[in-house]
């Protein structure tokens, strides 16, 4: 028997909606990027990215648990003096709920050359709405459970 190696010509790509309120972050982030790397399939390939489409909705309503709300910090510097920014979850979801979501799951992915093009085929939506309805995206939820 021998070991199967994916080719890229091989490479079949599904869509994925999932729906941010129905799970805490962590959870969500750790579903998301399974799906983006492609470990959930059959033939799947360390060094070839055959990751799938993950739509996310609802980013707005986002689930924490415990004091994440208040206490989860982050950072980002200027590279000038004194120029460190620090903002707490409830703000950055105020601002930009997509955001956390994407920090999220790129803290998930390994940090390669392949990390930019499955951060790119992630799309968060804050409201339940999304523009991706055409490519018929499947609900992850029903896979999971």
């Amino acid at each position: 028997m021998k070991t199967y190696s994916q080719k890229a010509a091989e490479i079949k790509r599904e869509w994925w909606v999932i729906d941010a309120s129905s799970l805490p972050l962590g959870k969500l982030a750790v579903v998301i990027a399974d799906k983006l790397m492609g470990k959930s399939k059959v033939t799947y390939t360390p060094h070839i990215d055959n990751g799938d489409y993950v739509v996310v909705v609802n980013a707005k309503n986002l689930k924490v648990t415990g004091d994440k709300m208040v206490k989860k910090m982050y950072y980002r510097h200027s590279g000038f003096p004194g120029g460190l920014t620090e903002l707490k979850l409830e703000e950055v979801i105020e601002k930009n709920p997509s955001l956390a979501i994407s920090e999220a799951v790129k803290g998930m992915l390994p940090k390669n050359k392949l990390l930019a093009d499955r951060m790119a085929r992630l799309r968060v939506f804050d409201g339940a709405e999304h523009t991706h309805t055409a490519q018929n995206p499947q609900n992850i939820l029903k896979e999971i459970k």
